[in-house]
């Protein structure tokens, strides 16, 4: 009798021990499994906004540089939903411009929420960006040590404010043989410029042809300066752009 009862209490230990052992790989395993459910909403939740961010960054058609465009079209955050939350955005790199011979990337760092304060999950993408197509992106590596310093916004090419005025005053006193050189001086280096001589007529014609920025002015053979007027779809790429053709043969 002694020694069935000892069997039992040996029979009842050992089931309670497998019990707590079972508990306790039920917990792990529990504990694992969300964690990887966990990582693997945030990958795609970071996945997703990343593509959301180069749909918004989308078709280029303007030259800027990959500075302005991280300080001005990155956003500091985005909502994720399918984490009840919103992703940190972080322009961590950026080089290049947008331009007919060069291309823009910018580096942008995904931080996504965590319970835990000291540590912050993050991913990083790159965006690269070139003229006349569609943003473009891929993962990449974060990058080391602290983030640089915010990026600063440069203004896109412009006409002068005066351009107008200015292309006016170099007419009165240009001749055909003077007159593009003329043009030329007035206006800083990277303005697109066109002249031409028709009938006694000067035409000038300036403009950043990637902002659709133009000034048409002509001379009459009596010393008058007028404006040009014409339609600026004539601007758009694969029309007439900045041409003195507005005046001379404006497309119909």
């Amino acid at each position: 009798m002694r020694g069935i009862r000892a069997f039992v209490v040996w029979l009842v230990g050992s089931l309670v021990m497998v019990g707590a052992v079972i508990a306790v790989a039920v917990s792990v395993l529990t504990r694992a499994t969300e964690s990887a459910d966990g990582t693997s909403s945030a990958r795609r939740a970071t996945e997703s906004m990343a593509e959301e961010l180069g749909k918004d960054l989308g078709y280029r058609e303007r030259s800027r540089t990959a500075e302005h465009i991280a300080a001005t079209e990155i956003p500091a955050e985005m909502p994720a939903p399918s984490l009840d939350d919103s992703i940190r955005l972080t322009p961590v790199a950026w080089s290049g411009r947008v331009s007919s011979d060069e291309e823009a990337t910018v580096d942008v760092r995904f931080e996504l929420p965590s319970p835990d304060p000291a540590v912050t999950p993050a991913a990083c993408y790159r965006f690269t960006l070139k003229m006349y197509r569609y943003t473009t992106h891929k993962v990449v590596d974060c990058p080391e040590g602290t983030a640089p310093a915010a990026p600063s916004p440069s203004p896109p090419p412009s006409l002068p404010p005066d351009a107008r005025d200015r292309l006016a005053e170099v007419l009165k006193t240009a001749t055909p043989e003077t007159l593009a050189d003329a043009v030329r001086a007035a206006f800083p280096a990277g303005t697109g410029i066109d002249t031409a001589v028709v009938e006694g007529v000067l035409v000038a014609a300036v403009g950043i042809a990637a902002e659709r920025d133009c000034v048409v002015v002509i001379r009459t053979p009596d010393g008058r300066t007028k404006d040009v007027g014409f339609d600026r779809i004539w601007l758009e790429p694969g029309e007439m752009g900045c041409r003195t053709g507005l005046y001379t043969s404006p497309p119909r």
